[in-house]
């Protein structure tokens, strides 16, 4: 991201108030530490506090000069990303992941006759399903009690080992708890066969593969009626079962984490870094909406809008829009119309607005925009990208900015550009086509 002389600390405004991976680098560039982070500005600035009396941390902030960053879409991905870079590249500072400490995976035991579901820190190859890993194993642990005690998975709490062909101590049976009180279904006093609980351990397994919405439904009832009930002890515990079905709902993109271009991840998220400078603004421009008018000679105008995170294009975030109260050929009019009907929405909707918005064209389109957002109240950061020779114009400026050429912050710009005049040319033509064979 930024580089600095080897006597100040990193700038660090750069990073984003969002889930991913950290990088530190040295003055030459080696890797220092990896780390991950649901909040990346926040964790980072603790290495910088000088009230946090850490040996870690005394000795690492010195050797500072640049940190790299990687978006995730969830602190799981974030947990894989930080355990496969830190494997690749072992950091000095990265103690925990070469001393061999390893976050929990849920396990469920189908190499045993009478299978078990716990927590295990190891991964092995002994006929059981692991699930996992998870950043944080209280959570998980108070789930597996609840679907326990509520018997939604009745499987043996116990760690005995034994099988059909070698059947368990009936002393052992006899002293147990869960056998008397009947909250284990006791597969070793014959209760039940063999077939009925490996159904019992199959359904388990779908539960963890992801099918379990109508559990977090019922959660979310009980929760409800319990917090009505002033029982707000109970409601916590059902709060905090909730809380770890989130945590294992976390989808991992494992094309991005796995077999996507890391440096590529870099290049995007330093190029982020450089529009920030290069444009002055206050915080990174992580999230970027970028606007494209599209028609021929005024007939079927249509609007684009695509959207990049973290100098990625993000194409589930795109939208079209048919020019509805613009006739004619008035670029300006329909620029307005598209960019107040999109903030309109994500106001009412009090939906994350963009840290950026782009617009195709110059001026007039840049204060076509800025009317749009000041009618509705918004104060966000606006720029234009004038295609003659690759201007930058903002709110304001008198001026425009010529960024280098060839250089990160202007590279992102034009991907941004042409991406949004690509999508809006082809929603133009199919509209057209439409048209054409209606006619």
């Amino acid at each position: 991201m930024s580089e600095e002389p080897t006597t100040a600390a990193p700038d660090r405004r750069h990073l984003p108030h969002k889930t991913g991976v950290y990088i530190m680098r040295d003055g030459g560039g080696e890797i220092l530490y990896i780390g991950k982070a649901i909040d990346l500005a926040k964790r980072v600035a603790q290495y910088f506090n000088p009230n946090k009396d850490d040996a870690k941390n005394r000795a690492l902030a010195p050797l500072i000069r640049r940190i790299d960053y990687i978006l995730c879409e969830s602190e799981r991905e974030s947990l894989l990303l930080e355990r496969r870079l830190i494997h690749e590249n072992q950091p000095f500072f990265n103690v925990m992941w070469k001393d061999g400490k390893t976050y929990p995976y849920v396990k469920l035991s189908l190499g045993e006759d009478y299978p078990r579901l716990f927590t295990t820190r190891r991964k092995i190859r002994d006929g059981g399903l692991y699930f996992g890993p998870y950043p944080r194993v209280a959570p998980v642990k108070s789930l597996l009690r609840h679907l326990w005690k509520q018997r939604v998975f009745p499987l043996r709490p116990c760690a005995y080992d034994f099988s059909e062909r070698a059947p368990l101590d009936p002393r052992k049976i006899k002293g147990c708890l869960y056998y008397h009180t009947r909250e284990c279904p006791a597969p070793c006093a014959g209760r039940i066969s063999k077939a009925d609980y490996r159904r019992i351990a199959e359904r388990a397994a779908l539960f963890f593969r992801g099918r379990y919405k109508e559990l977090a439904a019922e959660l979310e009832r009980e929760m409800k009626a319990a917090s009505g009930a002033l029982e707000y002890e109970r409601a916590a515990r059902l709060r905090d079962n909730r809380l770890a079905l989130g945590l294992m709902g976390e989808r991992v993109r494992v094309r991005a984490v796995e077999a996507d271009d890391v440096g590529g991840h870099l290049a995007a998220t330093r190029a982020v870094t450089d529009l920030q400078k290069a444009l002055g603004l206050a915080s990174p421009p992580v999230h970027v909406e970028c606007f494209d008018i599209s028609h021929f000679q005024g007939h079927q105008t249509v609007a684009s809008m695509v959207c990049f995170v973290g100098g990625r294009p993000r194409r589930d975030r795109y939208r079209k829009f048919k020019i509805r109260d613009t006739a004619g050929i008035d670029d300006f009019k329909s620029m307005r119309e598209a960019v107040f009907r999109r903030y309109r929405r994500l106001k009412a909707e009090k939906a994350r607005l963009p840290d950026l918005v782009l617009v195709d064209g110059g001026k007039g389109q840049l204060g076509a925009a800025g009317e749009a957002l000041a009618e509705l109240g918004l104060k966000l950061p606006l720029a234009s990208l004038a295609k003659r020779i690759e201007e930058v114009f903002l709110p304001g400026r008198a001026e425009s900015v010529l960024l280098p050429v060839g250089g990160p912050a202007l590279s992102l710009l034009q991907r941004l550009r042409d991406e949004a005049h690509r999508f809006g040319v082809a929603y133009h033509r199919r509209l057209r086509d439409s048209a054409l064979f209606e006619g």
